[in-house]
């Protein structure tokens, strides 16, 4: 899936440890532009500003050294949550590449599983992988990564963690991850996040829900395209959602009035075949009633 084109709403620059003028963490003449969208987009490096926070400069150093061409950003707010990420940046929650720490009870390791932001991690699915894990306070988090909770970057710990990559974050080409600070962020790939972590990809997450209703939107589109073949017994509409809906008059699930469903056994299978075509353009178009 594509990236969404966005910018964060206000950034900041922020110089080298020890150095009056700033420098982007890929070079000089290198750094990551911000989405569009919002005011005052700069990358780390762009013009004056204060010194980076420790964490940022670590983050900063490896990328730096990886060869990693995207430098952090800096933003105005704290974004402590992948969906406040996502509102600074004007991107999809789901390029948010959030990271959870767990403790690992057998060796008090820090399990860190890198997770796209619109998912759930499954622990169960987690233990399966690297064995039981408790959950991670704040002191925890702070001295296995150096970190601090809402900007737990997914490289450049002060400790080794096991780390997971969680396989959904590949639906998009373009993520966005803490880089060691609540205000700093920077952008990758999911390939870059491989190679700059080593780690392995994994389903860690928990099954997304998907609504009643849009399984039966599914169901009915397919049942109008068999409902067109003539040598086929026209099937019914009705499926598992029966409200009707004030706004457009039809049943919520099958898009049928009142009348339709009433006369629907009286009709004859050309006038079944009739009411399908108008079933279809109503399911593709719910809006237009």
């Amino acid at each position: 899936m594509s990236a969404v084109p966005g910018r964060p709403k206000q950034a900041r620059t922020a110089a080298r440890e020890g150095e009056g003028t700033p420098v982007s963490a890929a070079g000089p003449s290198q750094g990551a532009k911000a989405p569009s969208g919002g005011s005052d987009p700069h990358t780390v490096g762009e013009r004056g500003g204060s010194v980076l926070p420790d964490g940022v400069q670590r983050v900063s150093a490896l990328l730096r050294e990886k060869g990693h061409p995207c430098a952090p950003v800096m933003l105005s707010d704290a974004v402590r949550t992948a969906q406040q990420a996502a509102d600074a940046l004007g991107i999809r929650v789901g390029q948010i590449a959030k990271s959870i720490i767990f403790r690992r009870k057998e060796d008090d390791v820090a399990v860190l599983v890198v997770t796209s932001g619109d998912r759930r991690v499954d622990e169960k699915k987690v233990e399966a992988l690297v064995g039981r894990i408790g959950r991670a306070d704040a002191e925890f988090v702070k001295r296995s990564t150096g970190f601090s909770i809402g900007g737990v970057a997914p490289v450049a710990h002060v400790n080794q963690c096991v780390t997971l990559i969680d396989r959904e974050l590949f639906r998009f080409d373009e993520i966005w991850a803490a880089a060691g600070h609540p205000h700093g962020v920077f952008q990758l790939r999911p390939q870059d996040l491989e190679r700059l972590t080593h780690a392995p990809l994994a389903d860690v997450v928990q099954p997304v829900e998907v609504p009643v209703e849009s399984v039966a939107l599914q169901t009915t589109l397919a049942r109008a395209r068999q409902a067109q073949d003539a040598t086929q017994p026209v099937p019914s509409p009705c499926n598992s959602v029966c409200r009707m809906d004030e706004a457009s008059g039809w049943c919520a699930g099958c898009f049928r009035s009142i009348d339709e469903i009433a006369n629907w056994s009286r009709m004859t299978p050309t006038q079944q075949r009739d009411v399908w075509r108008l079933i279809e353009q109503r399911a593709q178009h719910p809006t237009s009633g």
